[in-house]
C-alpha cells in the first residue's frame, strides 16, 4: 500500500487519545500527515505554532509521521495538494456518527 493518509484536527492541545489513534494509523499507512488545522475566527486555547510544536515533539518517535499546518484551507484542497486519498478520524461518542 503506498497511500498517503491524513489525520486532521485542531489538536488544541494534542492528547493521549490523539496519540493512540495516530500510532495505530501510522502502522497502517506508509506515510501519515497530521494536519493541525487552525481557524482564526474560532480562536482556541493554544496558538497554532505551539500546537504544531507540541504535535511534532509528541510524534517524534514515529518516523513515517509528518506534522503540517493548515489555515483557512478546506481539507479536500489540502488532500489534493499532498496527494492523500485517505482521511483517518476518531469517534468521541455517538454524536460523531450523525
Amino acid at each position: 500500500m503506498s497511500e498517503v493518509a491524513l489525520f486532521p484536527g485542531s489538536f488544541d492541545p494534542i492528547t493521549r487519545g490523539h496519540l493512540r489513534l495516530i500510532e495505530r494509523a501510522a502502522a497502517l499507512f506508509p506515510r501519515l500527515i497530521v494536519v493541525v488545522s487552525y481557524n482564526p475566527a474560532k480562536g482556541g486555547f493554544l496558538p497554532p505554532e505551539q500546537r504544531v510544536a507540541l504535535a511534532r515533539a509528541s510524534l517524534a518517535h514515529l518516523p513515517t509521521v509528518v506534522v503540517a499546518r493548515s489555515e483557512r484551507e478546506l481539507l479536500v484542497a489540502f488532500a489534493r495538494r499532498v496527494g492523500a486519498r485517505v482521511v483517518v478520524r476518531g469517534l468521541r461518542d455517538a454524536a460523531d456518527l450523525r
